[in-house]
Formats: C-alpha cells, structure tokens, sequence
C-alpha cells in the first residue's frame, strides 16, 4: 500500500468526492473492507495526526479512515492530537465524521455490546487543546447541540435496521483517563444523569465544529463502569465486548455511509463559523489567517479559500 506525504503549505487537491471519515476508536485500527487503499500522511499547522489516513472506496463512497490512537494503539487519549486530526481531514474536503469510541455505561438499560449515540457531552478534560483559536483571532463557535442531529439519527436508524441495540440521546461524559472512573466519580456522574463514560469524543468534537464538520460519537458499550456490583470494569472484558462491537460497527458503516453520503448538509454544523470570528479582521495576525486557511479562509480576506 502506497503512503506519500504532503507538507501543509501544499495541501492535497480537495474533493474528488471525497466527503466522509471515520475515527476509529480502540479496536478499530484498519478498515480492510475499503477498496482502492492507499495511506496518506499530511504535515499540518499543529504537528502530526494519530498516524496514516486510509483513503478508500465503499460501495462506489470515497471514504477516510484514521485510527484515533494510531496503528497499534500506541497513543493515550490525551496524547491524541486532535488538531492535527481534524485539520488533516478538513483540508481533504472531509464534511461528515463518524468517531468511533469505545465507553462504560451509567445506566442499567444501557448494557455492554449495545450502541449508544448522545445528543449531549460534558467536558471534564483538564490538558487537551479544544480550540483551533488564539495567537491573534479569536472565535467563539455555538455548541449548544454538539452532535449533528440528522447525521446521527441516520446512523441509529442503520443500526437499528441490522438488529444492534442502540440507544438515542443522553449525556456523554468525557473524562481525562487514562484510568478508569474511581466509584465515587462513578456515582457522581450517575446521580447527575449522565448515561455514559468514555475519553475520547473531546476535544474531537469540538474541533469538527470550528471546522465546520458534521460530527457524530457513535460509541460502543464495553462495560459498566464500576458502579454495578458485579459488573466491574476489566481490561479483560473491555476487549471481549470490544471484538464484538467493531463487528457490528462495521456492519453499520457499510449500511449508513452510502445513506451519508446523499444527505443534505442543510444543518447548522456546515455555517457554524459564520458570525464566530471576534476578532476585528484589521487586527488578526495574518500568520494566524494563513495557518487557519482551511478553517476561515471564506470569511476572511485574504483566507484564500
């Protein structure tokens, strides 16, 4: 398979079809079922991405595949650089992201080797970089609804249709890992009616946003958490529910994407910039202009794109 690279001051061309990625969560490392592969490796403005993003075809669908933790998984969840990610996948024309992860349940009815998509997340992070601002432009971009609801629907709709259980809507909680919860998070954040846990759907999807990107975290239960006496998370388990999840989110993947792909992008994700810039435009600092080119060149003079 054929890896070449290009330096960020000359991006790839963009389009070619070319609308949709996948973020492959723990597990989920390669997609083999996509045709015509090859990898590409992209030196963007803020370092390097998780590792190559596997360009390919599904079903006549020109698709991106990039393994959040890198091929082996070598990377923690806060040395995930999700700038660099979502920028790599912006600048190849990438409109739609599937992030994959993999999560522990704070509910009951949510059991693991079910599917759960939120509708809303809390940040509880404390060292991951959540903006592609600063350095002279400032933006503040509405979060209000941080998934794409229509992207998402589609996607628990698929899985429905192929009989996996999934859940729709409810609070993600995003914690900074890498260990697990202790009980007493565990209890705190089922008291506060969060339905799931897991480490890795922010900064990423915050990021999407800036950039303008329907975002879905279709997320995979591995456990409960430790908070069901029993039912204790284990390294042991969280591989055996994971073995089984990957196969049915590619299941899903093959059923949604062709579906993705002639979606309308009629949603607020796809004009979430405009309006977002604080900055006055005679004040920002054009480095900052031209490294965020792909991000607001078409609201900014002088963005070139």
């Amino acid at each position: 398979m054929k890896t070449t690279s290009h330096p960020h001051n000359c991006a790839p061309p963009r389009g070619g079809g070319l609308r949709i990625a996948v973020i492959g969560g723990s597990g989920f490392y390669a997609w083999d079922r996509l045709s015509g592969r090859r990898e590409l490796s992209l030196k963007t403005p803020f370092g390097k991405h998780s590792g190559p993003i596997l360009l390919g075809d599904l079903d006549g669908v020109r698709c991106a595949f990039l393994p959040r933790h890198g091929k082996g998984h070598v990377l923690l969840p806060t040395e995930v650089n999700s700038r660099a990610n979502i920028y790599a996948l912006k600048t190849l024309g990438v409109e739609r992201i599937v992030g994959l992860g993999a999560v522990g349940s704070l509910k009951e009815e949510i059991a693991p080797r079910h599917f759960f998509f939120p509708d809303q997340i809390v940040d509880e992070t404390k060292h991951r970089r959540a903006t592609f601002f600063g350095g002279g432009v400032v933006a503040h971009a509405a979060f209000a609804q941080p998934f794409c609801p229509g992207q998402t629907d589609l996607l628990y709709e698929a899985a429905k249709s192929l009989g996996i259980t999934a859940h729709r809507g409810g609070t993600y909680a995003c914690m900074e890992g890498p260990l697990f919860s202790t009980l007493a998070e565990s209890e705190f954040h089922r008291r506060m009616g969060y339905s799931v846990i897991g480490m890795t759907a922010l900064p990423e999807a915050k990021l999407a946003r800036e950039a303008e990107i329907c975002y879905t975290s279709a997320t995979m239960i591995t456990d409960y958490d430790c908070w069901k006496p029993g039912e204790e998370v284990s390294t042991s388990k969280v591989v055996e529910n994971l073995s089984a999840n990957i196969a049915n989110a590619l299941r899903m993947l093959e059923a949604a994407i062709p579906r993705l792909a002639a979606l309308p992008r009629d949603c607020a994700c796809a004009k979430a910039m405009e309006g977002a810039l604080f900055t006055d435009p005679n004040a920002m600092d054009k480095r900052t202009v031209q490294k965020l080119r792909f991000i607001i060149g078409k609201y900014v003079e002088g963005g070139d794109k």
